[in-house]
């Protein structure tokens, strides 16, 4: 299924190119002269749940505050998230929360943190960005604007014990986001073979064929969200309008 996005920064919806986000030479593919909540007035229409809105940084609370009252309950809000504000965030619209760095330390998970988390909203809220780069021939969790390298590897054993804490799992492919060169397939692959609950991938999509793709290598479980290949974001790849066909058909 597809998965829509807003990608937030510096109070703009923008399109960037993953590994470039925490360099001075950020690379931007798309700054839209529309408000984030015009795009998520288009989801709601068109019934697309579960899409993300990722604040990139700071200077976004309030922009994100607006999608989310525009979709009250459709959408899942990330960047920036901890046990103190998760829950005024769901109480702002988002069905779900998005959590990455703030549960890890030091490179490791910090369980503590993970369980006062769930014991602040519960499991069935929170989505666990695993968003990942790979080293050798194993993809690691990284964290900090996917600037810094955890010591978690995205593999079977750590999406099985991972998903007593979460309702779903959203994996950006860092080396491939924004690039518009086609998807990981290994990756979605190794998801679709491991992952015990829903999950997003996203990064590197171009065509519609890759939401076929993805949809069989991911043998159903994995979802995919289209950037910057997508019209809406000034992308030439796939329309908008096919990627909402697509759903109604799958269902």
């Amino acid at each position: 299924m597809f998965r829509p996005c807003i990608d937030l920064h510096e109070g703009h919806v923008k399109q960037i190119v993953g590994g470039t986000l925490g360099d001075a030479a950020l690379r931007t593919n798309f700054v839209s002269d529309r408000p984030a909540a015009w795009f998520a007035e288009l989801y709601r229409r068109d019934a697309l749940f579960g899409g993300h809105v990722i604040q990139l940084g700071a200077g976004n609370e309030s922009v994100a505050r607006s999608a989310l009252a525009a979709f009250p309950g459709g959408l899942h809000l990330g960047g920036g998230v901890n046990a103190s504000n998760a829950p005024a965030w769901l109480a702002a619209g988002a069905s779900h929360v998005i959590v990455t760095s703030w549960v890890f330390r030091e490179g490791r998970v910090d369980w503590a943190r993970l369980a006062e988390l769930v014991k602040a909203i519960g499991k069935n809220r929170l989505v666990l960005d695993l968003s990942c780069r790979k080293r050798g021939d194993q993809y690691y969790v990284v964290t900090d604007r996917w600037q810094k390298f955890t010591e978690l590897a995205v593999n079977a054993e750590t999406l099985a014990r991972l998903s007593d804490f979460c309702a779903e799992f959203l994996v950006h492919a860092v080396d491939v986001e924004g690039l518009c060169r086609g998807i990981d397939g290994d990756l979605v692959g190794k998801l679709g073979q491991w992952t015990p609950i829903p999950t997003t991938y996203a990064g590197g999509a171009n065509s519609l064929a890759d939401l076929e793709t993805v949809t069989r290598l991911g043998q159903g479980r994995v979802d995919l969200t289209i950037g910057s290949a997508l019209d809406i974001f000034g992308g030439s790849g796939v329309t908008y309008a096919d990627c909402v066909k697509f759903n109604r058909r799958r269902k």
